[in-house]
């Protein structure tokens, strides 16, 4: 059948992706059909970065919508449905400054429309919206809302859902289904996909993604020191060292509540320490395990029900934890695990690094603090423990397709997820394989009453 080819622009706060999907255009409205074509990483920052300059957050796109035009076949341009979803860094963006926020989003809109697809909006999603768009993609890639038959039939496998957990640049989300109460109803998403109601907890954490917490880290760092020309950084390893200007920590609405009344160019130099131990506790320190007004909290007040069932961890947990496999070569079964794993990334030094390394120089430094951070997060945060932390499968893909919340964010607006039930979903394949059962029962059962009478003819003949 001819392909039918839907086009999404993840718009994260340290880059964007864009991601081409193909489907068979007879199956509209099927599901186990829609697979990942192609996709290409936007060079430079994320497009909230362009805050000064709005037209260049469009201009930065047009390296890889020019290589959607060659990926999808001319025929189908006009029918393919294009889509930008940007996340936590425009929506702090949206906080910091409403106009500089909107002026991106149309110089951004203006050159998705100069192609030549179906170009049907550039949003800020919310933070539930990326959670819940997340869950739907990885459940939907690993088949457990619905899937094929061996008769060609769709069937509903009966399989429990996976939670998801996205960490980005600027907030990590976690999403999965319960049948605990949900106490806040903001937490709280009904879904009916193929007939099955789905209740699915999920909260996004603004200010908890992986570039903001870096920042956060450092601003707590920088007061402890009371911004002393030179300041230690436990979690930075020994031998790593860098100046910075108080305007890198202060530019972002996670930091600027902490800014100091110090001149914003002031430069301060930041020298690494590698001690595990006190990275921890300053790591420890960016969140707020001691209010919650509910019978039971992640942390800064949420309310969060026991985590249940499979998970699926991606983006930076992912890249973290491939890291500590692969670089470090350990691996990371259990919470002890991560732990000892980020004391030890943490005890090595600049150098023994870049040996391991040399091609992950630009992140290399911040491998102690993120691993810290993920082994706090789930374990304090989240309540994983010896017993659930197993479930978690620290991936980046399910098949060949990106596991992250684009897919689920076009299957839902382009209307590929139907409520109907799985009957109403079978193919014409079906009726043709009754048949074949039926002639193939009818045959074999003439074939076997045809040999017992022969039998019993050269038996009686015998006699």
């Amino acid at each position: 059948p001819p392909l039918q080819y839907g086009i999404v622009l993840d718009a994260g706060s340290s880059h964007t992706a864009m991601f081409i999907y193909k489907w068979p255009a007879d199956k509209e409205n099927d599901t186990g059909v829609v697979s990942e074509h192609s996709m290409c990483d936007v060079e430079g920052p994320g497009i909230s970065s362009y805050s000064s300059n709005p037209p260049a957050a469009g201009t930065s796109l047009v390296h890889c919508l020019n290589q959607a035009v060659r990926d999808v076949p001319k025929e189908k341009h006009a029918g393919t449905p294009l889509y930008l979803g940007a996340t936590a860094g425009m929506r702090l963006l949206n906080i910091a400054n409403l106009q500089a926020s909107d002026a991106v989003l149309s110089a951004v809109a203006a050159t998705l429309k100069s192609y030549p697809f179906d170009f049907r909006g550039a949003k800020i999603l919310s933070g539930e919206e990326e959670g819940v768009f997340g869950w739907v993609t990885a459940n939907y890639l690993l088949e457990n809302f619905i899937k094929r038959g061996w008769l060609g039939e769709w069937i509903q496998p009966q399989k429990k859902t996976l939670g998801a957990m996205d960490f980005g640049g600027a907030s990590t989300q976690i999403t999965f289904e319960t049948r605990d109460t949900i106490e806040d109803s903001r937490n709280e998403v009904m879904l009916k996909l193929y007939g099955q109601v789905y209740k699915v907890y999920t909260h996004s954490f603004l200010c908890y993604g992986r570039d903001q917490v870096l920042k956060r880290l450092l601003s707590k760092l920088l007061q402890a020191e009371s911004y002393q020309a030179t300041v230690p950084h436990p979690c930075w390893p020994t031998g790593y060292h860098k100046s910075l200007s108080l305007s890198s920590v202060y530019d972002s609405p996670c930091t600027e509540k902490e800014r100091p009344s110090l001149a914003l160019n002031t430069t301060i130099t930041v020298v690494g320490t590698g001690n595990g131990s006190l990275c921890a506790l300053h790591v420890s320190k960016l969140f707020d395990f001691t209010t919650c007004s509910f019978s039971r909290c992640s942390f800064d007040g949420i309310f969060q029900p026991e985590v249940s069932g499979n998970f699926i961890a991606f983006s930076a947990f992912f890249y973290t934890v491939d890291f500590i496999r692969t670089v470090m070569g350990r691996p990371v079964h259990l919470p002890s695990d991560l732990k000892d794993a980020a004391k030890t990334i943490c005890a090595t030094s600049w150098s023994k690094l870049l040996q391991k390394a040399p091609n992950l120089e630009k992140r290399l430094s911040d491998y102690c603090a993120v691993s810290t951070f993920i082994y706090l997060l789930t374990t304090k945060g989240y309540n994983f423990n010896n017993h659930s932390f197993p479930n978690i499968a620290f991936q980046k893909k399910a098949g060949e397709t990106s596991i992250g919340w684009a897919l689920g964010y076009m299957l839902n607006l382009t209307n590929m997820i139907p409520a109907e039930k799985p009957s109403s979903h079978k193919s014409m394949l079906y009726n043709y394989w009754v048949i074949l059962i039926l002639l193939f029962v009818v045959t074999t059962l003439t074939s076997l009453v045809t040999a017992v009478c022969l039998l019993r003819r050269s038996k009686s003949s015998a006699i």
